[in-house]
């Protein structure tokens, strides 16, 4: 039999969502007997993990096309079947308790279950409502998503489209749940997880031509002022890692956490970035570029995900939209 002292109930008490007990706590562990797992269902699960992706009651609600107080009703329930508070005030937001921060994985992961119950004997796009999570730094999310969603969605019209930064990949991101796929340059090396290359690209020399010229040298450009992203935490383009282990010195006046910050540093500057060449039309429009006046290793970018979801159909029909979605994508 669960014990709970006055602190912990009024611990209780003070969570988001409405009242889920009073200050006697007998009778909460009374109520929790008349529930068990059986007690959960797709539904919960899903408002468990929108509180916990979107941060807020409000957020859950308009995600999940409910009520406020639909998600604090569902709240409440989850609570009195869990024995927890899941979530408490936070300054002007809510917090997750750390049992919340345990169940909302095994959360993502039953829901996968449940959606691999319906899709074994095959996936029809236009019969699917619900949401996919794709994690892509700017360049990849600007470069390639709208495609994707505009390809995705002239098959799957119930079908909405979450993106979520990569930042640095890390596997978890794949393990728990929190995305179906990762777009990056950088796949995180583990043994579960699987990659295609979706196209490769060259970095060149950015540059303001009302204020300058193309470097004509080495010298030149190295002596230039730079501007460059460094993603967090403290992640360095591939272009910018290689070069400094190879012993060349650039001055960085400006470092920005993503590719669309560029431009407008470099605009009306004598400065010089080295950025992707694919980006030459849409965010650095404007801008002149040229061939860097040294050896620079090529831009890769892959399609991620976990292995457990190879031969599942859905995920299929994902990669390989997405992957259908790249040449159009490029081209515009």
């Amino acid at each position: 039999m669960l014990q709970i002292n006055t602190r912990q109930a009024g611990a209780v008490r003070g969570s988001i969502g409405g009242r889920i007990i009073g200050t006697n706590a007998p009778q909460f562990i009374r109520v929790m007997n008349h529930f068990d797992h059986s007690d959960l269902t797709g539904h919960l699960l899903e408002l468990l993990v929108a509180v916990s992706e979107e941060g807020s009651i409000t957020g859950a609600a308009a995600r999940l096309g409910v009520t406020q107080s639909a998600v604090s009703h569902g709240l409440d329930r989850l609570r009195t079947i869990v024995g927890d508070p899941l979530y408490l005030r936070s300054g002007r937001g809510i917090a997750a308790t750390a049992r919340a921060e345990l169940l909302v994985p095994q959360a993502r992961a039953l829901l996968e279950g449940m959606r691999s119950m319906v899709t074994q004997g095959g996936f029809d796009p236009a019969q699917f409502h619900g949401r996919i999570t794709v994690a892509a730094n700017d360049l990849q999310r600007d470069l390639l998503l709208p495609t994707v969603l505009k390809r995705l969605r002239a098959q799957a019209p119930g079908l909405t489209l979450r993106i979520i930064p990569s930042g640095v990949p890390n596997p978890e991101m794949l393990r728990d749940g929190r995305c179906q796929v990762i777009i990056s340059p950088r796949p995180p090396d583990a043994a579960d997880l699987v990659q295609t290359r979706l196209f490769e690209d060259r970095y060149v020399v950015y540059y303001d031509p009302a204020r300058r010229g193309a470097p004509a040298s080495l010298d030149e450009y190295l002596a230039a002022e730079h501007a460059t992203v460094v993603y967090e935490p403290q992640r360095s383009l591939d272009v910018d890692h290689v070069l400094a282990e190879r012993g060349v010195e650039r001055r960085f006046v400006v470092t920005v956490p993503g590719i669309a910050a560029l431009a407008a540093f470099v605009r009306d500057s004598e400065m010089l970035t080295t950025a992707p060449s694919v980006i030459a039309g849409s965010l650095m429009a404007g801008l002149a570029f040229c061939e860097p006046p040294l050896p620079c290793p090529p831009l890769p970018m892959y399609l991620i995900w976990h292995a457990r979801h190879q031969a599942d159909p859905m995920h299929v029909w994902l990669r390989r939209t997405i992957e259908a979605a790249v040449p159009p994508a490029l081209a515009r």
